[in-house]
């Protein structure tokens, strides 16, 4: 998946969110030990990685989702997590899509060459409902970041974020609902309340999917695969906000020209995703049966963060670690 780097494998539940978290759910599948955590293999660099004309396989403008697999800042990633951080370093014409839910340990684990904030990263907090978003966001704020947004996934509670919004950091808020083992219902008014309150703002809101249990007007909707990014599309409960300005640079520092920079491709298929505001672009993976032009230039988007799981776990490489953590 285009659109995914896992420097590491595997996690620890710390709140609600975690409960029936789909990389548990679907390791299990697998008979695999979410809670094993390891440094992928093959999958580490994938940033750096090029094609054999020597260019870089992430083209500059692209947007990576970091750890999707895991936590950025988990406790047992931090032997790695210094070499993640100069990978990111040294793509600064790529943007680095970063989400945790231990906002608290963020400060103490930046790079020494942090400063006010690295241009290429977006950080993000999870905000599974309003106790953890009063204890994150606040956090989120204190901290310096260039570009900040929140993830409210799964959505399993009303979460109002009115009183953090005026301040003008928050650049994006996304939300899905949840997926596989003991789904728990996302709610229509839910999803209403927080579009009201980032339009009323000018801040981008996406509304993801659904999730496999969605309530709305007192009926209970099932709703599995892609349909549940599809019925989130035809709510018209996203929105496009003040656009968010990546000043990227090539590796000396000078920005990287707007023709130069990557551009997503959305085919017929794409127009009924929920996500394309977020979306890298049509992978041509010829599923939908579309053949377009350009596929060379095009990459994985995702497609629902969970229900495309499969796929994400595939760029870990995942084999399991050895006593030193290594893969």
């Amino acid at each position: 998946m285009h659109d995914i780097w896992n420097p590491w494998h595997g996690c620890k539940k710390c709140s609600e969110g975690c409960q029936n978290c789909y990389m548990f759910y679907l390791d299990a599948q697998r008979g695999q030990d979410g809670g094993k955590i390891y440094r992928t293999k093959a999958g580490f660099r994938y940033p750096l990685s090029k094609t054999r004309s020597g260019e870089y396989k992430v083209r500059s403008g692209e947007m990576i989702r970091v750890c999707m697999t895991s936590d950025f800042f988990l406790e047992e990633a931090d032997p790695w997590r210094d070499e993640a951080w100069d990978i990111i370093r040294q793509r600064p014409d790529v943007k680095f899509f970063l989400l945790t839910k231990r906002p608290q340990r963020v400060r103490d684990h930046l790079p020494k060459s942090w400063g006010d904030g690295w241009e290429n990263v977006m950080f993000n907090v999870t905000c599974e409902n309003q106790k953890r978003a009063d204890e994150r966001i606040p956090i989120l704020l204190d901290l310096p970041f260039k570009h900040k947004g929140i993830m409210c996934a799964p959505f399993i509670g009303p979460v109002s974020i009115r009183k953090y919004l005026p301040a003008g950091q928050i650049e994006q808020v996304l939300c899905d609902g949840e997926n596989y083992g003991g789904a728990r219902p996302c709610r229509y008014e839910w999803v209403r309340q927080l579009h009201d309150e980032c339009a009323a703002c000018n801040v981008t809101f996406v509304f993801c999917g659904t999730g496999r249990r969605f309530v709305k007007e007192g009926k209970m909707y099932h709703l599995e695969g892609s349909v549940q990014s599809e019925q989130a599309r035809k709510s018209g409960l996203s929105f496009s906000g003040k656009p968010i300005q990546f000043r990227l640079t090539n590796s000396w520092g000078y920005p990287v020209p707007e023709e130069q920079l990557y551009k997503p491709y959305f085919g017929e298929h794409c127009r009924t995703c929920g996500m394309q505001l977020i979306c890298n672009g049509c992978s041509h993976c010829g599923k939908c049966g579309e053949k377009s032009p350009g596929a060379d230039q095009a990459v994985l988007g995702i497609q629902g963060m969970q229900g495309q799981f499969g796929q994400i776990q595939a760029l870990t490489n995942a084999v399991p670690a050895d006593d030193n953590g290594e893969a």
